[in-house]
């Protein structure tokens, strides 16, 4: 049937970098966004232009129905999914936790968060065979990125959780699940968070002395989610320069 994935949140940044190089690899790719369609509907033409196959679908992947909605059409497109990205995030702007109100941190948490467990419980509940997962959480769950984004880094600390406990689950089942945990990322998240130079102001203070491209992160996520990493699971690689 050949190789299947999901990748969440997938409409720009390391999830459209993800998607277009899963595609050259082989994979049949459902690029998921939430509401940016033309962004979506591009990386669509790019991979179909260069002879891949892949199609788009909307879907607020920290709701329930719209999940299954999601797998059921990649299913009828595509088959089974055998692999999964779960990349679909937000950042809200740069504050202490003191001024965070609980409508933002449960927003934060509902959509990096709750979206990782419902479509990881839904790929488990459909698997057919073997596969892998890839969670991409953040450098952000190893520092706490104190007063800028705490509730980020909190939801990030907990896909960390759910990928390590999730990893011993699945084992024996030959499902795979690993994590990427990039930082200082050139993506227009950091617009998001209220400063769109973020990565370049901290550059020197990076070990290698610059920022990194979702290209470099899409190349670790391809890695882990193949064959050739068919002996790593419970893993994080940090894509942070060194820091």
């Amino acid at each position: 049937m050949g190789k299947v994935v999901i990748v969440t949140g997938a409409g720009r940044g390391i999830g459209a970098a993800t998607s277009k190089l899963l595609a050259a690899k082989g994979y049949r790719v459902c690029v998921n966004y939430r509401s940016n369609a033309q962004s979506a509907a591009a990386i669509v033409d790019e991979i179909t232009a260069s002879g891949g196959k892949a199609f788009s679908f909307q879907a607020d992947v920290s709701n329930e129905s719209d999940v299954i909605a999601l797998f059921d059409a990649t299913e009828r497109a595509f088959g089974p999914v055998t692999h999964l990205v779960n990349n679909a995030g937000i950042l809200f702007p740069q504050t202490t936790l003191a001024d965070i109100d609980v409508a933002r941190f449960n927003e934060v948490m509902m959509s990096n968060v709750t979206s990782c467990f419902l479509c990881s419980r839904e790929y488990i509940r459909r698997a057919e065979s073997t596969g892998s997962i890839v969670n991409v959480s953040s450098a952000a769950s190893r520092s706490g990125a104190p007063f800028e984004y705490i509730d980020y880094a909190a939801s990030k600390g907990a896909m960390d959780s759910l990928t390590r406990g999730l990893s011993l689950e699945l084992a024996p089942k030959g499902i795979r699940v690993n994590s990427v945990r990039p930082g200082f990322i050139y993506t227009s998240m950091h617009a998001d968070g209220g400063e769109p130079n973020r990565v370049a102001r901290l550059a020197p203070q990076i070990p290698l002395q610059r920022g990194g491209t979702p290209d470099e992160v899409a190349h670790a996520i391809v890695w882990l989610l193949s064959d050739e990493a068919s002996y790593v699971t419970g893993a994080f690689i940090d894509l942070a320069g060194g820091k």
